[in-house]
């Protein structure tokens, strides 16, 4: 599949799960393209038996570590519902969300940033997920609060 091909395919759906993260549309839009060209780039690395094409790119675009980017961006965080979600939460279980959420950290960098062990940062992920789901129904814990979130 080409370049321009992937790009009519995908670029207007990429664009609606940008714009729901990015306040101003002009940072959307260089967003957009930041993202195809690391999508192109990577491409190789692109497995389908691990998920969906659509999956992998939107990944892509939700973890695009562009620092002039993120500098002019305002992030719109109640079009999403993170920042109502949160207030589910213990302050324990906020701080981690919103690190994993709003600053893209992986666990293990949440454990190193707080100084506690990966252990603590997943039991009180896993905890925050069920207080979420007790809240807004079943659906496995990462699923569903990242649609809820997307």
């Amino acid at each position: 599949m080409g370049a321009e091909a992937l790009y009519h395919m995908y670029a207007t759906t990429l664009y609606g799960v940008i714009v729901k993260i990015v306040i101003n549309e002009e940072a959307v839009e260089d967003l957009l393209q930041e993202t195809f060209v690391r999508i192109w780039n990577a491409i190789e690395q692109y497995d389908a038996e691990k998920g969906r094409l659509f999956t992998w790119m939107v990944t892509i675009a939700r973890h695009l570590d562009n620092a002039d980017a993120c500098n002019q961006t305002v992030i719109n965080t109640d079009s999403i519902g993170v920042s109502s979600l949160l207030n589910l939460l213990t302050p324990e279980q906020k701080i981690i969300f919103h690190l994993i959420y709003y600053k893209s950290y992986k666990h293990i960098e949440v454990a190193e940033s707080l100084n506690i062990s990966l252990g603590t940062v997943k039991t009180r992920w896993r905890l925050g997920n069920l207080a979420l789901r007790a809240v807004y129904g079943t659906g496995s814990d990462d699923t569903r609060l990242k649609k809820l979130a997307a």
